[in-house]
């Protein structure tokens, strides 16, 4: 079968809902579940996601050791069989250290499977001219989110397939698997062409590259986003049981997917009307409000505004910083994501153990994500310190300072966002 850019696209979509919203974000809307079922605390569910963290920072160094276009297919299908196996193994047995190793292995092959699988759809697209359009292939973060949710609420305790716990990873590895085929089957492999002009295709201008000072605050800012968003995605489900709001974890968990599905699109056509660097300060100042109505509701109606502000604010910070870096820094943009990357990762460790911890010891997220709200304070406050030093960030149409927003920054295959 000869591919097409529907199924490219299509390849893609199907490998960030397994890598990104069955790998990784599975664990969320679970950890109510093994809460209730298995006494797992907090703390453990902390530490569980802080391995996931550890491990996609473990996979992030690997991909950026690999340069070979065949290399980079390989590895990238070799994560996706990882990322079914890694979610499997949360079922085989009840030893913390089996799950720590399960959470390790997904947050490796989600990495893989993001920037491998995203450079490699980029590269086809671009080689065979199509745009490359990031929008529809993000979007797959935010369906694998839904399905995560809908597979856990169709095998919850209220639901007609109640199966417990441990099969509820299988049927997880289960969707998982049936994912990976498309994944794996419809991304045909680099061929010669591609391979010879990825060598030689050259990223777009670089132009003035913004000061020292700029990318400092960028990354000061991204850190803070790191911390606040992971605090978010991991919580929400048993937050919001802890409300108390029984039974409706997994629903706000869908409903945080709901809203990342459509958002790199959104933000997007915002970002072009009004530039990425305004929209990033606005998503920023969304993702406090949502921190604050979560840490303060005990309703269904404002903890489902929380949950939308959520999904909504963490797919478009990533979005718009990422895109804004590889508009800007040309053929370093590589270099700058990965900057940017270790710094988000090491928050993205760090916040689950602390909120987790806290919470534990105090019996709920108040404090948490209080001082997520506040984290998130000063990446703001980061963003509006940086001045108008690159004239083509700040406008919203035209000349080189024009910008995709969060669904297509000009990158070269190789220019790949780094994390989510």
């Amino acid at each position: 079968m000869q591919p097409t850019r529907i199924s490219v696209l299509l390849s893609g979509v199907c490998a960030l809902m397994l890598s990104m919203g069955l790998a990784r974000y599975s664990f969320p809307p679970m950890i109510p579940i093994m809460h209730d079922e298995m006494g797992v605390s907090e703390s453990l569910a902390g530490w569980l996601a802080g391995w996931n963290y550890i491990g996609y920072m473990a996979g992030l160094f690997i991909v950026w050791l690999i340069s070979d276009l065949r290399a980079k297919d390989f590895f990238y299908r070799y994560g996706m069989i990882v990322a079914v196996l890694g979610i499997a193994l949360m079922a085989a047995h009840e030893n913390r250290v089996v799950w720590y190793a399960s959470r390790f292995f997904t947050g490796v092959a989600s990495a893989g499977g993001f920037m491998l699988g995203t450079g490699l759809v980029l590269n086809w697209l671009l080689h065979n001219g199509h745009e490359d359009e990031l929008g529809i292939h993000f979007s797959g973060i935010g369906l694998g989110i839904v399905c995560a949710a809908l597979v856990v609420d169709a095998t919850g305790l209220d639901s007609a397939l109640t199966v417990g716990w441990r099969w509820q990873w299988v049927a997880l590895a289960g969707v998982g698997a049936l994912l990976a085929v498309p994944a794996l089957f419809l991304l045909p492999a680099p061929g010669e062409k591609e391979i010879e002009m990825s060598r030689e295709s050259a990223v777009v201008a670089a132009g003035n590259e913004p000061s020292a000072r700029w990318l400092w605050l960028m990354q000061i800012a991204y850190v803070c986003a790191g911390f606040s968003n992971t605090v978010n995605v991991t919580f929400t489900s048993l937050i919001t049981e802890l409300q108390p709001l029984p039974g409706l974890g997994s629903f706000m968990w869908l409903v945080v997917g709901l809203s990342a599905a459509p958002a790199p699109f959104i933000w997007d056509r915002f970002a072009r009307r009004y530039g990425s660097m305004d929209m990033l300060k606005a998503a920023f100042a969304l993702a406090v409000v949502g921190n604050i109505t979560l840490a303060l509701t005990f309703s269904f109606i404002s903890t489902l505004i929380a949950a939308i502000l959520i999904g909504f604010t963490f797919m478009g910070i990533v979005s718009l910083t990422l895109s804004t870096v590889a508009r800007n820094y040309g053929p370093r943009a590589t270099q700058i994501m990965a900057r940017l990357t270790v710094g988000y990762c090491i928050a993205q460790i760090l916040s689950p153990i602390f909120s987790g911890t806290v919470a534990e010891m105090t019996g709920g997220f108040g404090i948490s994500l209080t001082v997520s709200s506040s984290i998130m304070v000063v990446g703001l406050i980061c963003l509006l310190m940086i001045r108008n030093e690159s004239q083509k960030l700040q406008r919203p149409g035209g000349g080189p300072g024009a910008g995709t927003g969060s669904g297509s920054g000009s990158t070269s295959g190789s220019d790949v966002p780094a994390t989510v």
